[in-house]
Formats: structure tokens, C-alpha cells, sequence
């Protein structure tokens, strides 16, 4: 829950910056909860499987992030968060184009970064293993591919502006891995994000410091570009 909670809070403020958190906005990889959890609008959440029933503001749609049922623009914003590194190398750069193709303003992708931030999941899943604790899916997964590098977004043509920012200390990433297998401790993190939400997302800024854990890559359309612009091409 506070592993959400640190990469959506700079999310919702990246959105609020752009003026895109009123309009319609898309999660890509939302599984049944993401971003829904912490915005108070609806939100279309696409995933290829919801396991559990999707939040009440959730408009859930089953299908690939690489071949989105939309049509161009329909979007305010897109959003990606720590999709990126379950996705193979060579069906990254669709994902994005997917997500470009799809927004009429911008698009954030938040994901783990380099080797540093891997190997980091390695020795935690090492950890694990040695003392006979299940390992969650998403770190099985984690091992599968290289993580993203922020070159992904090299090239994406005239019509966009990229900019990034780092988010979560390697430290306290791992931290909040550890503490998060413990039921007492997802219990303390609950109430925090239930009843001091706002002292608990100041308080999770102190955690945004190198080295960084995740990237949060912000592409936004160049404004005299227009919509007609293919940007993805």
C-alpha cells in the first residue's frame, strides 16, 4: 500500500501541474486498483486480467497496453505506472506509442530504473527465498527483463516534450518492500494513507532523493504542434 502511495502521490501532482486531473485519463497496467485508489474522479483502467473486483471509480477494459481499444486523442492524460519493466524490451516502444497515440495532452510513465534499482529487487528476492517466504509476482517478474532506461524516450519526434524526475531512495524503496511483509505494518501504512493522507504524502517527499529507486517520465504535446500531428511517427 505505501509502495502505491510513493510513486502515485508525484503522479496526481504531475497531473494537477498540466491541468489534466479533470478531464478523462487513462491508466495502462491499472490492475484493479491503481491510481483509482488515490484519485477522487473516474478513470478508464485497462489491464489484460482484473484478480480482484476493480475499484467503484475504475471503468475497467481487459486488453494489451500495445493495442489499445481507443481511438486517437480520447484522452486527457495517460498514465504508466511500474508497467514498463513486466513489459519485453521490444514491446516497450509500442507501449509508449500506444499511450502517445491515445492523449490529447500528456502521458506518465513511472518505472524501476537501471541496474542499480534491479539489483536491489535481486537481493530482495534472494532474501526471501533464504528464508523460505513466497516472493510476490511482481518481483518474480522483476527479474525477467532488464529495467527501462530512460533512452526509451529518445526520438519520439517534434511534436513532444520530454522531461524526468527521480522518485523513491533505493533505501527506502527496500525498506518499504520489507515492511510490507509484515500484516502489522500494512495495517499502520492503511490507516496513515486513510487519516493523514496529506501529512503522509509530505511526509514520503523526503523519500524522492538519489539514488533513485523509479524514474517519472513526463512527455507532453507541444501545443503549436496541434492534434493533427503524428507525433508517435
Amino acid at each position: 500500500m505505501l509502495n502505491w502511495a510513493v510513486r502515485y502521490f508525484p503522479i496526481l501532482r504531475t497531473l494537477r501541474r498540466h491541468g489534466a486531473d479533470t478531464g478523462l485519463i487513462l491508466e495502462i497496467g491499472s490492475g484493479s486498483f491503481g491510481l483509482a485508489h488515490f484519485y477522487r474522479g473516474y478513470i478508464v483502467g485497462c489491464d489484460v486480467s482484473f484478480p480482484d473486483l476493480p475499484e467503484k471509480n475504475i471503468l475497467a477494459v481487459r486488453c494489451s497496453g500495445t493495442r489499445l481499444p481507443f481511438t486517437d486523442f480520447t484522452f486527457e492524460a495517460v498514465v504508466t505506472s511500474d508497467v514498463l519493466e513486466h513489459v519485453s524490451p521490444d514491446l516497450r516502444l509500442p507501449l509508449i506509442n500506444e499511450a502517445l497515440r491515445v492523449t490529447r495532452k500528456l502521458a506518465v510513465f513511472a518505472f524501476p530504473c537501471g541496474k542499480d534499482a534491479h539489483a536491489l529487487d535481486e537481493r530482495f528476492l534472494d532474501s526471501l527465498r533464504r528464508r523460505s517466504i513466497p516472493a510476490p509476482p511482481w518481483l518474480e517478474e522483476h527479474m525477467h527483463y532488464p529495467f527501462p532506461e530512460q533512452d526509451l524516450f529518445r526520438g519520439l519526434g517534434e511534436a513532444w516534450k520530454v522531461e524526468s524526475f527521480g522518485n523513491e531512495h533505493l533505501r527506502f524503496h527496500d525498506w518499504v518492500n520489507r515492511k510490507e511483509m509484515s500484516y502489522r505494518w500494512c495495517r499502520v501504512f492503511r490507516a496513515c494513507l486513510r487519516f493523514t493522507p496529506r501529512l503522509l504524502e509530505a511526509a514520503l517527499r523526503w523519500a524522492d532523493r538519489a539514488p533513485f529507486y523509479r524514474v517519472i517520465v513526463v512527455v507532453t504535446r507541444h501545443a503549436s504542434r496541434g492534434l493533427g500531428s503524428n507525433g508517435w511517427d
